[in-house]
């Protein structure tokens, strides 16, 4: 008896001093509030006012799990990124009762069926692709589908050797972002694409200017197949990478060449490239320093840039030019960007990648220019549609990021990512195993290109590269569809052969 009187007493005791406590704190915050100056909310209602940053910081998490529906979300919708999962997790992908997909908004893609499909037995693989036939090392890319960039430092290194041991597994291609070459993207033994971006990290003198000798090094890893020179992304078309201080680790430093802790602050733009020919001249530079196939990413934004392109080739002959072109799409992502950027500005890629194929085709330079397409592409839908409408390849970012266990939490910038994907705090990235996640990077490539094939057999051809505009309908503002080579119609090559 005296010794729960005791436990009592004590309970009783740390109540009323917790509750004193909670009243010293209330009160502080209260002259906190009505003294601060910067927010109205808080002056005018103190205290109380602290929960409307709360429920707006809770209401991310609510709308994505309780109030949206299936095909709301954005940038990706829950079902669009259920079948990630379920593709990487290689679990059942058939669902019951019907689809949730409306079929009737304008832009509304449909595959056109065949009466005879495809038997199983006639389906043959994509066949690999030579790039850079006018370099010493050419490529032979196996897949059509691969990995875009992302560097080490958006992504943590759990993440990069998780989806660099995946591609390897996959056969497929890593790109490695514009923050260098890093040992993790060399883990798994596959094939990497390097990219430079404005700030020539990895590959860059002191005052951001290219390094050959640094090129030399890095482009003579067996691994190293091709080399990207990155003018925009999507997310930020006009603007450099933006990486905070905070991620900017010194493994992160060495491997880019800058000053730990700093943030690091790509240019807007190459300073050595203001028109075609300086483009020109970088590609064939790095061709000739490298030995690898060269060729550019960028958005798209008008055509007048790629007749100009095509012009200045066939001026200096078709070796010139570059090995392959990566169209960004202006929905595609970023690990921070300017919202104005973010929202209004390129192209997407279902007009832009039509706008450059018609282009090349009727120039005469379709077949020596490899045409690459991302924005966007995590669903099999995309990647087909992107090869029907005549693209080499298709790459995927944050595709592969869900097959990492992102959540779409929308903190990549912040080092605070609940997966460990995008984060540098070694506590989080306990969370991503990276023998586990690799293998859901493998079944994600392997179920992607699986479903590919099955859009493809369904209309009636041997694999997806054989897909064609006609294969594909676009739902038009009469609710009707149309097909898509009606929309971008087969373009003939206008240049006399003796200019070729």
């Amino acid at each position: 008896m005296a010794f729960a009187k005791t436990v009592l007493n004590w309970i009783g005791l740390i109540f009323v001093l917790s509750l004193t406590l909670l009243l010293i704190a209330i009160a502080v915050v209260y002259i906190i509030d009505r003294t601060q100056k910067k927010h109205a909310i808080r002056r005018n209602f103190p205290v109380i006012g602290h929960f409307r940053y709360w429920f707006e910081h809770l209401g991310e998490f609510f709308r994505q799990y309780f109030f949206t529906l299936d095909r709301e979300e954005m940038p990706f919708n829950r079902a669009e990124r259920s079948w990630v999962y379920r593709a990487a997790k290689n679990v059942s992908r058939t669902l019951a009762f019907g689809s949730t997909r409306s079929l009737s908004p304008t832009g509304t893609v449909m595959f056109l069926n065949d009466q005879f499909p495809t038997l199983e037995k006639d389906a043959v693989e994509s066949q690999p692709i030579l790039v850079g036939p006018y370099c010493r090392t050419p490529y032979l890319a196996k897949s059509f589908f691969n990995i875009s960039g992302m560097s080490y430092g958006a992504l943590s290194k759990v993440a990069v050797e998780a989806l660099a041991r995946g591609a390897g597994k996959a056969g497929c291609w890593i790109n490695t972002g514009e923050g260098g070459l890093s040992p993790y993207h060399l883990a798994g033994g596959g094939d990497v694409v390097f990219q430079i971006g404005t700030a020539k990290y990895g590959v860059r003198n002191a005052d951001g200017s290219l390094n050959d000798q640094k090129l030399k090094e890095v482009s003579s890893h067996q691994q190293v197949k091709m080399i990207e020179l990155k003018l925009a992304q999507g997310a930020k078309p006009g603007k450099g990478g933006i990486l905070p201080g905070r991620k900017v680790t010194e493994e992160i430093a060495s491997i880019r060449g800058i000053p730990s802790g700093e943030a690091s602050i790509s240019p807007n733009g190459h300073p050595e490239i203001k028109n075609v020919g300086d483009l020109l001249d970088m590609i064939n530079h790095i061709r000739e320093v490298s030995g690898k196939p060269v060729g550019f990413k960028t958005v798209i934004g008008n055509d007048t840039f790629l007749y100009q392109l095509c012009e200045e080739i066939h001026q200096r002959g078709v070796e010139s030019a570059p090995d392959f072109i990566t169209i960004d799409s202006a929905d595609g992502g970023s690990g921070a960007a300017p919202q104005p950027l973010f929202d209004y500005v390129g192209l997407t890629i279902q007009e832009s990648l039509p706008m450059v194929l018609n282009v090349l085709q009727k120039q005469g330079l379709r077949d020596r220019i490899k045409v690459v397409c991302s924005g966007k592409m995590i669903n099999p839908s995309g990647v087909a549609w992107a090869l029907a409408m005549g693209a080499d390849f298709a790459l995927s970012a944050r595709g592969f990021m869900f097959a990492l266990g992102c959540i779409q939490a929308l903190q990549c910038n912040k080092n605070t990512c609940p997966t460990g994907v995008t984060t540098h705090d070694k506590d989080l990235q306990k969370g991503l195993v990276v023998p586990d996640k690799a293998e859901r990077v493998y079944h994600y490539h392997k179920n992607m290109v699986k479903a590919v094939g099955m859009i493809a057999h369904s209309c009636g051809v041997a694999e997806p590269r054989a897909l064609k505009r006609h294969h594909v309908r676009i739902v038009t503002e009469t609710g009707l569809s149309t097909p898509l080579d009606k929309i971008h119609p087969y373009q003939e090559n206008s240049i006399p052969t003796k200019q070729l």
